[in-house]
């Protein structure tokens, strides 16, 4: 199905996000990981501009009604395709557009985006804009908080953050503040461009969640949400004392539980009354959702990738993962499958 228009809102009021992953946040990744809770705030994985311009827009862009709040993150920098794309996801109905400035990977550089563009604030100042003039709906922005080369310093280089660091941080936040940006999406580490594998730049650089909070100081009028290293309740909650919002990465898709341990503490902290939805409750509605996207010629695997970390650190687990792992590749696999998994649980 595809998705259809939902209340607008600014980023802000979505305090949990998990991030765009690339092979990760498909469609069926989202509608899965939309089970655990109705207020998170969901990324499709980068799509770049010229691949929606220019390819299967439909296959692209499409997506579950029962996804919203969806957020599409874009790639690229030529602020026409980057308008062009926008105006696009738009008649999809997305809630937020975002535009990747945080990905360092060698891929992405040689498409002169991603990470690399933090080194050109005026231009990515023009892509807001452009974005902006074409979407009715909040743009963020996702970075790091700074860049370098690869190199034999690399490694020493990337522990370091100096005042320089941070002036060339500020300047690129003021940018897109003011070409428009209705948030800024911090990854709390450099990033090494060249060189260092996505796993390096994910593990090796230090996380710095001072300089983001000095940022969120500095510009209190721009919402600043937190992204890099949030595995635990307790961490999460630390950052929401001082930020707009976190967002969870491999941990939320590894160990989905997270999402409903933060959400039950968030409505804890507020008052609210929480009833946290059993594990037979949310297979029970991926089966159904199985039954509807093979019925469009889905492929069962394509479905259960996503699941393998619901029984994370719990009994059964292993057999829960083989299950849906190895039995989703038999001929005669379908939804009873997920069903079968959901007794492991019990």
């Amino acid at each position: 199905m595809l998705g259809v228009a939902s209340p607008r809102g600014f980023q802000q009021q979505y305090p949990v996000s998990v991030a765009p992953m690339l092979d990760w946040t498909d469609r069926h990744c989202r509608y899965f990981l939309r089970g655990f809770s109705p207020r998170i705030l969901l990324y499709t994985e980068m799509i770049t501009a010229s691949a929606i311009l220019r390819g299967d827009r439909e296959r692209l862009l499409e997506y579950h009604r029962d996804e919203h709040p969806v957020a599409l993150q874009l790639g690229g920098c030529e602020p026409d395709y980057l308008a062009a794309a926008a105006r696009d996801a738009m008649e999809f109905g997305y809630d937020e557009i975002n535009l990747n400035c945080g990905c360092p990977s060698d891929k992405v550089q040689k498409g002169a985006f991603g990470a690399c563009l933090m080194s050109e604030p005026a231009l990515v100042a023009d892509c807001v804009a452009a974005i902006c003039e074409a979407a009715d709906v909040p743009v963020t922005v996702k970075m790091r908080i700074g860049i370098l080369r690869g190199g034999s310093q690399a490694a020493e280089n990337v522990q370091r953050f100096d005042e320089r660091d941070y002036d060339a941080l500020c300047d690129f936040v003021m940018a897109v503040r003011d070409a428009g940006a209705a948030a800024a999406i911090v990854h709390a580490r450099k990033a090494v461009l060249g060189g260092w594998s996505p796993q390096e730049n994910r593990e090796v650089p230090p996380l710095r969640y001072d300089v983001v909070r000095r940022v969120k100081d500095d510009f209190p009028d721009l919402p600043v949400i937190v992204n890099g290293g949030v595995r635990t309740v307790e961490s999460a909650l630390e950052l929401l004392d001082w930020s707009d919002g976190v967002m969870l990465g491999r941990e939320a898709y590894h160990r989905p539980m997270v999402l409903l341990q933060i959400e039950a503490a968030l409505a804890a902290a507020a008052g609210e009354a929480y009833e946290m939805p059993t594990v037979e409750a949310m297979l029970e509605r991926m089966a159904r959702y199985a039954e509807e996207q093979m019925a469009r010629g889905e492929r069962l695997p394509a479905i259960t990738r996503h699941m393998l970390g619901l029984l994370s650190h719990s009994r059964g687990a292993r057999e829960y993962r083989r299950l849906l792992s190895e039995g989703a590749r038999e001929r005669d696999a379908g939804p009873d499958l997920i069903r079968r998994a959901a007794t492991l649980a019990a």
